[in-house]
């Protein structure tokens, strides 16, 4: 086994870790600002993150102003980069990070040292898993996520069931009804167990077009079959108890940041969110880290994660490239409210810096409508209305709070209306 000599690590400006939506498009923005040489490691033999799966449109509109299936888009975002000059290195794991931007790694050929003067993680998410849910009963085959489904179909050509029940409501679960549909098959049912679709009410005429009856507010979900799935068990809304037949449940996203590389690693990682603890500007607690797309929070579509890989590579060239800024102090954003699952950045600069994020976003653990407070001690820093859900985009400014005092920490919490 090769062992690169790790006094002498590749001369690389910015080494990306994680070669989907987010990690392209910076990768591509980093080429076009002039910076020399950009580096993308890649654990799948190929590039282009979670849409090589998803075989159906929508992707591109506002990135390339057409209309693209998931894996055209996969594949102009990586054709994108490599024209640019960018170096992607599929089936490489990166296996530790290390201060002030080192990298270690195992590769088709061996073990190796990576040095960068910027790394930038973006790895993304996965789906959680059955158990992570705590979905009862038997253990038979036929239960995957999404992704599994969308590889299976689309990337090996496999047909894994012909009835299937989607365990969840959330815009991936529409996905799978495409997959599912690719396949000339129909979804017998969406059980969801919040009292109502996780994604946009705007959404749910799909599901009639579709013919798939939908299920909300249900409780203790099982899974019954022998060697094969045989049906879905469940306590519906009115507190009835109901079995459907089915062949296969696709247990649909409660995405999690990929962010096992972190939990043994040097960064500060933040609970709330799954992921590291950013500044505005994107960067993590060792200054030599950015991160950027999914990891930072579960899920974001890929075409906002293009944007935000877009706008954190601004801010990389900018930190590369100039003068040292002055550094006032910071400010702590957290918040222990059961309503808020997290908010970031959870760590502000102080800064004569410019082009840093202009709002906080904010994720939910439960539906909630109220009135978000930013406080500082007894000191209220600002009021904002909130009516949403999980698993939803909300943004807030930051302009407030980034006014309060140098080494302030700013609470959120949540009050009911």
């Amino acid at each position: 086994m090769k062992i690169a000599d790790a006094n002498q690590p590749s001369p690389i400006d910015v080494a990306i870790v994680g070669a989907g939506s987010a990690g392209l498009a910076l990768a591509a923005e980093l080429k076009r600002s002039g910076v020399t040489r950009v580096v993308m490691l890649e654990r799948e033999k190929t590039a282009g993150g979670i849409p090589r799966h998803c075989g159906h449109y929508p992707f591109g509109i506002r990135e390339y102003g057409r209309l693209l299936k998931g894996p055209d888009y996969a594949k102009r975002n990586v054709d994108t980069a490599v024209k640019l000059g960018v170096e992607i290195r599929n089936e490489v794991s990166v296996t530790e990070l290390h201060p002030q931007g080192r990298l270690s790694l195992f590769t088709p050929s061996g073990l190796e040292s990576l040095q960068a003067k910027r790394v930038v993680l973006c790895t993304g998410v996965r789906e959680s898993s059955r158990s992570q849910r705590f979905i009862g009963g038997d253990r038979p085959l036929g239960v995957m996520s999404t992704a599994a489904l969308q590889s299976l179909v689309y990337l090996n050509g496999m047909h894994p069931f012909s009835r299937p029940i989607i365990l969840g409501s959330e815009l991936v679960s529409f996905s799978a009804i495409e997959t599912c549909r690719h396949l000339g098959i129909r979804p017998v049912a969406m059980v969801e167990e919040l009292d109502r679709v996780i994604a946009q009410k705007t959404i749910l005429p799909y599901l009639t077009l579709r013919g798939v009856p939908l299920y909300a507010g249900v409780h203790e979900p099982k899974i019954i079959g022998k060697k094969h799935v045989e049906a879905l068990a469940f306590v519906d809304a009115d507190g009835k108890p109901q079995t459907i037949e089915t062949d296969g449940i696709i247990v649909s996203g409660r995405f999690r940041p990929e962010a096992s590389l972190l939990l043994a690693s040097h960064l500060e990682l933040d609970p709330g969110s799954g992921g590291p603890v950013i500044d505005q500007f994107g960067q993590c607690s060792d200054p030599s880290y950015y991160s950027a797309g999914n990891l930072l929070r579960a899920a974001e579509t890929s075409g906002w994660c293009w944007r935000e890989g877009v706008s954190t590579a601004k801010r990389i060239v900018q930190d590369l490239s100039s003068a040292h800024y002055e550094v006032r102090g910071y400010i702590r954003l957290s918040t222990n409210d059961p309503a808020i699952k997290f908010a970031l950045p959870q760590r502000l600069v102080i800064s004569n810096r410019p082009g840093g994020m202009t709002d906080m976003q904010i994720g939910l653990l439960k539906p909630s409508r109220g009135v978000l407070k930013a406080s500082c001690g007894s000191q209220c820093v600002s009021v904002s209305k909130i009516n949403s859900r999980p698993m939803r985009r909300i943004l807030r400014p930051l302009a407030d709070i980034l006014a309060t005092a140098p080494g302030s920490d700013v609470q959120l919490s949540f009050e009911e209306s």
